[in-house]
């Protein structure tokens, strides 16, 4: 059996015959969302072959399964980064294992620092692309069974789920705005020449995640939506210095809205949904 059977099965046993077909993966200090999933169950990364410690504040490092938004969700509270010494087909390894329990539509989040001068600290971002700048693939290694090789990535962020996200913040009078997310390996925050760089590249925000996963879920058919929560200026945009804290600080700011809006996407994303 493999890794990804031997974990899905892990959590298929406290499923009760649930199923889930959105997954979630929540960023740094935006795990308080998990805690608004109804009927819920957790399952701990130690509980789950082949998912690592934790080792990230901010981070819970929980699977959680239940009803957000009147629809079946699993949840990952905690995330495995590539700055944490972790290969790039273990950051990607959950989405491996979400598609074995059934997932096919998938929503990413993060937080992410603002190159853009039209993103503010405690905006929200709906991920319109990226740039992978990370040094490395998840797809690197042998052909494995069921994962697209040579994957499309032209809509990687699905062109049908960012229209679903932006109806769902109209509703919510909600203020979101849309960019290019660029995702360096860290964990040090970029120097403020190569924020400059960035700017030149395109991209709007930055961050140390959220590639990986993409990758892997665009191998393997399903459909991604993404979001970041800026949580402050990148270097050299303001003069300020760059903390963690900060980013748990405003994470912690914008929580309510980023919560209403997944969950309000949850439930409309649903007609989206590919058949399994």
């Amino acid at each position: 059996m493999n890794a990804t059977r031997k974990a899905a099965d892990a959590i298929a046993r406290s499923l009760d015959g649930r199923t889930p077909d959105l997954a979630i993966i929540l960023g740094s200090g935006l795990g308080g969302l998990a805690h608004k999933i109804e009927d819920s169950l957790l399952i701990s990364f130690r509980d789950i072959p082949g998912f690592p410690e934790v080792t990230v504040a901010g981070h819970e490092g929980a699977v959680i399964v239940g009803t957000l938004g009147g629809r079946e969700v699993i949840a990952l509270s905690g995330r495995f980064h590539m700055y944490e010494g972790h290969p790039a087909s273990l950051a990607a390894f959950p989405v491996q294992v979400f598609h074995a329990l059934g997932v096919r539509q998938l929503f990413v989040s993060n937080a992410a620092g603002a190159i853009s001068p039209k993103l503010a600290v405690g905006d929200l971002m709906i991920i319109s692309d990226h740039l992978n700048l990370m040094g490395a693939n998840p797809l690197i290694g042998p052909a494995q069974e069921g994962v697209v090789r040579f994957p499309d990535m032209t809509d990687a962020y699905d062109p049908g789920l960012r229209k679903v996200l932006r109806s769902a913040a109209e509703k919510l009078s909600t203020r979101v705005r849309e960019g290019v997310y660029a995702g360096l390996l860290g964990p040090s925050y970029e120097t403020p020449s190569e924020v400059k760089m960035l700017r030149l590249l395109g991209a709007d925000a930055v961050g140390m995640s959220t590639v990986p996963e993409v990758i892997m879920a665009r191998a393997l058919g399903i459909k991604v939506a993404g979001m970041s929560c800026i949580t402050n200026a990148a270097a050299g945009v303001t003069g300020a210095a760059l903390s963690h804290a900060e980013v748990l600080e405003t994470t912690q700011q914008v929580t309510q809205a980023f919560e209403s809006l997944v969950t309000e996407f949850a439930q409309r994303s649903r007609s989206q949904s590919p058949a399994r």
